[in-house]
């Protein structure tokens, strides 16, 4: 199966040290500085980190990317109160994408 969207093999592997992975492109890197500041106790960012957001993301956007970094750190810090720890589900293993019937049949056409 290949992959087609989402986080690589090599950006998975490197995530601990993306500053220094070619793996990451610059605004990817900008994203995970973002999540990183977010996720930081307090949770500080800076002016010139927003702003170097706000180039590439549009108020919609930018919104929706710090739900979703919000709502990993809620759950991350729910989980440790609870002293709920990960079941190893998923090592070594990947999340399937849905695909509706009608993509399944547009790649069924496109073979």
């Amino acid at each position: 199966m290949s992959r087609k969207a989402g986080i690589s093999e090599q950006q998975l592997a490197d995530l601990h040290d993306f500053e220094e992975s070619p793996a990451f492109s610059e605004l990817e890197k900008r994203v995970l500085r973002y999540a990183v500041a977010l996720t930081r106790i307090p949770a500080e960012v800076s002016e010139e980190m927003f702003h170097g957001l706000r180039e590439h993301f549009n108020p919609q956007q930018m919104v929706e990317l710090t739900v979703a970094i919000a709502w990993e750190n809620f759950r991350a810090r729910f989980n440790r109160g609870f002293g709920i720890e990960a079941e190893g589900f998923t090592e070594g293993a990947v999340c399937p994408v849905h695909q509706s019937h009608r993509t399944l049949q547009h790649q069924g056409e496109n073979r």
